[in-house]
């Protein structure tokens, strides 16, 4: 007897949620520095670039922004096309390389031969503020394991006005550039910080005592 009506309700509930799924009203958006005008002298070489550490906010699939109240917000309608950690650093690497000559890669390194140096970037901030700027904060570090070699140790804050009313495609496109300049940043080795000579090799082992044995 209660057959008919429990089915009826199913279906109902079921077309109620296949409409608030609807793929259609989900936008997907892509980091995509455009190509740099800018070219470089190469300084790096080839380099390793590790993965990007983000802030956990940052690395979420949704598109964050920042609201008056100072709260950072987001809604499941709108969401990164790619895994933002991935993006982030393929596009980095990819931007370096294009602006330099240089030959930086993400991990893992593909090639037989080793690169001449390991890049490795801690973002401290990566945000759509709530007055109108996309800031991008943080540091970087460049370091050449080979006797002599040198190590960098950069800070880096970009700003980057937000075209439109934090709209997820200005978000989009102001970290795409944020991610142009902070590539040229790295490329000419600048910005805020110190060089360090780097007189041996470091040790493969942190156990290692030289010269005691």
């Amino acid at each position: 007897m209660m057959t008919k009506p429990v089915t009826a309700t199913l279906l109902v509930t079921l077309l109620a949620l296949s409409g608030c799924s609807n793929p259609e009203k989900t936008g997907r958006f892509l980091i995509d520095p455009p190509i740099p005008a800018q070219q470089v002298p190469n300084r790096l070489g080839t380099a390793e670039l590790k993965d990007v550490s983000l802030p956990e906010y940052a690395s979420d699939q949704e598109v964050m922004w920042q609201t008056a109240d100072g709260a950072v917000r987001s809604t499941p309608d709108n969401l990164w096309a790619d895994n933002p950690q991935r993006a982030f650093t393929q596009m980095l690497a990819r931007t370096i390389s294009d602006m330099s000559g240089a030959t930086v890669i993400s991990e893992p390194w593909p090639l037989a031969e080793p690169p001449q140096r390991v890049l490795e970037v801690r973002v401290e901030k990566a945000l759509a503020q709530a007055n109108g700027l996309y800031r991008l904060s943080g540091r970087y570090f460049v370091s050449q394991e080979s006797g002599g070699g040198t190590n960098h140790a950069r800070s880096f804050d970009i700003s980057v006005p937000l075209a439109g009313n934090q709209q997820p495609s200005a978000v989009a496109a102001a970290l795409s550039l944020a991610i142009t300049q902070l590539a040229g940043q790295i490329a000419t080795l600048s910005g805020p910080g110190r060089t360090i000579a780097t007189s041996q090799a470091a040790s493969t082992s942190p156990f290692a005592l030289d010269g005691m044995f």
